[in-house]
This record gives structure tokens, sequence and C-alpha cells, in this order.
């Protein structure tokens, strides 16, 4: 599946078009990490370099499932 280009997926045509600089822009490497909200919204990138067990994503996973529905 394409991260960039004119193949670029759909996903990743949605990811990298957030509203929030923080989340827009291109993707770097393939291991960069997205948290989606229950409502489809994207809450949280990670960069390549942060392990899934960094404080920072398993943070905004637990604030993501605690959120209100």
């Amino acid at each position: 599946m394409s991260v960039k280009g004119k193949k670029q997926c759909d996903v990743y045509k949605f990811l990298t078009t957030s509203p929030d600089e923080k989340i827009a822009g291109d993707v770097s490497w393939n291991f960069e990490k997205y948290l989606i909200g229950r409502d489809g919204k994207v809450l949280a990138r990670f960069g390549p370099r942060t392990l899934p067990t960094d404080k920072a994503v398993t943070g905004a996973i637990e604030k993501a499932l605690t959120a209100d529905r």
C-alpha cells in the first residue's frame, strides 16, 4: 500500500490531511502511528521512532478509551 504520492491509499489520504497541524503532513516512514477516536477523527500521531509502549502512546489510548461516547 502506498503511503505517499500519486498512488497514496485512501487511508493515508485521510490521515495526512487532518486539519490539525500536529497530525497533518506526509508520512515520513511506515512505522508512524495514528490514534483514531471512536468517532473516526484522528486524535494523535506518533513518529516512527516512538515505541507503541511509550507513555505518550499508552496515555493517549487510555484517554481516548475513557472519553465520553
